[in-house]
């Protein structure tokens, strides 16, 4: 009867390393595009329970990307359900719809973005947005709008809706929690655009607000209608700073804490944790990550006084950002030294390295996690 215990109790230990071993294989993965202007791709690195990353595949995205980097946030989204990831192709004016597969994707279908030079994309629900950068100087920066049906396929609803002006470099367009209101950032003229949507996604009204620091780029959404954004400051040698805003639904807005400076150098990308008490930004041309406490009501507050939470090093180039659905990891895209960089990301907001994988493409863009 011993005997007979000790192997029962030995096969359920076995049993509950082998299930903890393949849970640790399937915790999610990390997505970025090789952009690459001879065909696009998703480069898939699986993600394990512990943060690692191994790679997973590249995936046809049927488009081609710009051969460089994009200015932007947000050129890779997942939906809500992680279902559907969208990807932008700007070297081809279209936009791409993958199923995400429990070890990879599957290409629903490739979709013109109703404009030129797609450069990030959102998505809330049903309803997909597509920001078009504009192409060559003097082309119409647009957005356009998408009902995306239940097998990923693309149907336009509105498209050809302008910014403030014309060549406006905009940074990122992404909905706010509810997902009645488009935000986009205008990197040339300091300004915020905020779209009000009608109950089928399309924009009824807009409202735009200056922006409190010089070159808004990167931004995320955090609780109570908070809206945090990077200021790059055109790349100033330390003066990079994160603003934060308070967006009503109804598209009102006003500053909450502006020009919180993190003493590094161009800040471009934003990444919140998810119960919005931390927040992240990637200095590009400082090589480095700045984390900052959010209190209640919005206001910033630098987690080191030097503004350096995680160095990426001077030649990294870092250019997005993503975090875990779970919070418990910051990835970095850092394709200078063709790296992903991954860390935990402690109760206290410190980053300890714990991943990285390499070989990404010098024109790799964007960056998801699920």
């Amino acid at each position: 009867m011993r005997l007979k215990l000790t192997i029962s109790m030995l096969s359920i230990a076995v049993f509950a390393v082998c299930s903890q071993a393949a849970n640790a294989t399937t915790a999610g993965a990390v997505y970025t595009l090789s952009n690459s202007s001879s065909g696009n791709a998703v480069l898939v690195y699986n993600r394990s329970a512990t943060g690692q990353l191994t790679p997973g595949g590249s995936f046809s995205t049927g488009g081609m990307g710009s051969g460089a980097g994009l200015a932007s946030q947000g050129a890779l989204a997942l939906d809500s359900s992680n279902r559907f990831l969208f990807v932008v192709n700007a070297g081809s004016n279209t936009v791409s719809v993958f199923e995400v597969m429990q070890n990879g994707l599957h290409l629903v279908g490739t979709t013109s973005s109703g404009g030129e030079n797609p450069v990030s994309v959102t998505s809330f629900g049903r309803i997909l947005y597509v920001l078009n950068e504009g192409g060559a100087v003097g082309g119409v920066d647009t957005i356009a709008g998408f009902e995306v049906n239940a097998t990923g396929q693309l149907q336009m609803i509105s498209h050809g809706i302008g910014l403030s002006a014309a060549s406006v470099a905009p940074a990122q367009v992404s909905f706010n929690p509810e997902g009645n209101l488009l935000i986009v950032t205008e990197k040339n003229t300091n300004k915020i655009d905020i779209f009000s949507l009608n109950d089928a996604g399309v924009p009824m009204k807009r409202s735009i607000i200056n922006s409190a620091g010089e070159t808004p780029y990167g931004f995320a959404f955090g609780r109570r209608d908070q809206l945090f954004v990077s200021d790059a400051v055109g790349g100033a040698a330390g003066a990079g700073a994160m603003s934060s805003y308070f967006v009503s639904t109804d598209g009102t807005a006003h500053t909450l804490d502006g020009l919180a400076n993190d003493n590094q150098s161009a800040p471009c990308w934003v990444a919140l944790t998810g119960d919005g008490r931390l927040l992240y930004t990637i200095n590009s041309a400082s090589g480095t990550v700045s984390g900052y406490g959010i209190s209640y009501i919005g206001q910033l507050q630098l987690l080191s006084p030097n503004g350096v939470a995680a160095s990426l090093g001077t030649t990294s180039a870092p250019i997005d950002a993503a975090i875990s659905n779970d919070s418990s990891f910051l990835y970095v895209l850092a394709p200078g030294t063709g790296m992903i960089d991954g860390f935990t990301v402690g109760v206290n907001g410190a980053l300890t390295p714990d991943a990285q994988v390499s070989n990404i493409p010098a024109s790799a863009s964007g960056l998801a996690v699920r």
